[in-house]
C-alpha cells in the first residue's frame, strides 16, 4: 500500500511514528499527537495526438520501460489544471504546443511501483511547434497504427485501442 521510502517521523512534531491500525489499514501515526499519514495518489496525464492515420509517440529515455515508445505523458503537479498539464507535458517532450479536444479515457492501477494510480488520457490537436525530443524523450514522432514501434506501456496499448480497457472517460 504504501511506497518504499515509509513516512519515520511526524512532519508536525518530528516524533517517531508507528505503524498502527487506522481506517481499515496499518499506517503510519504520531503516537504524540496522533497525526495519521494518509499516502495520496500519484495522478499522470497523457495526451493522444492523432494526425490522419498516424499516432504521436515519444522514445523514453528512463526506466521503466527505458527505449520503449509511449504517449507524450508525466505526473500531475500539485494544484495544476490536469488539460494544462497534459499539454504542459506533450510540449515539453514533442517541441509541439497542443490544444487538449476531450477526455478520452481514465485508466486505474499502477503498471510498475514509480507510475500513476491514474492515468487521464486526453485528445488533443497540434496548434504548432517543432516536433523535437526533449525533456525525457529520446525521440518524437509520429507513427501508422499500423506499423506501431514497441509500446511500453498497457495505458498506451489500451488509449490505441490494441488492448481492452474496462475504463471510459467518466471513470466507469
Amino acid at each position: 500500500m504504501y511506497d518504499d521510502r515509509p513516512i519515520r517521523f511526524c512532519p508536525l512534531c518530528g516524533t517517531a511514528v508507528d505503524r498502527i491500525e487506522r481506517f481499515g489499514h496499518p499506517r503510519p501515526v504520531c503516537p504524540a499527537c496522533g497525526w495519521v499519514y494518509f499516502e495520496d495518489p500519484k495522478v499522470a496525464v497523457a495526451v493522444l495526438v492523432r494526425e490522419g492515420e498516424k499516432v504521436l509517440l515519444v522514445q523514453r529515455s528512463h526506466p521503466p520501460q527505458q527505449g520503449l515508445w509511449a504517449l507524450p505523458a508525466g505526473f500531475l503537479d500539485a494544484r495544476e489544471n490536469p488539460l494544462r498539464a497534459a499539454e504542459r507535458e506533450c510540449a515539453e517532450e514533442t517541441g509541439l504546443t497542443v490544444r487538449v479536444t476531450g477526455l478520452s479515457l481514465v485508466l486505474t492501477g499502477r503498471e510498475t511501483d514509480h507510475s500513476a494510480d491514474i492515468v487521464l488520457i486526453y485528445a488533443a490537436e497540434v496548434l504548432g511547434g517543432c516536433l523535437q525530443a526533449g525533456d525525457d524523450a529520446q525521440q518524437a514522432a509520429f507513427f501508422p497504427l499500423n506499423a506501431l514501434p514497441p509500446l511500453a506501456f498497457r495505458s498506451t496499448r489500451q488509449a490505441l485501442g490494441l488492448e481492452e480497457s474496462s475504463r471510459s472517460p467518466n471513470g466507469s
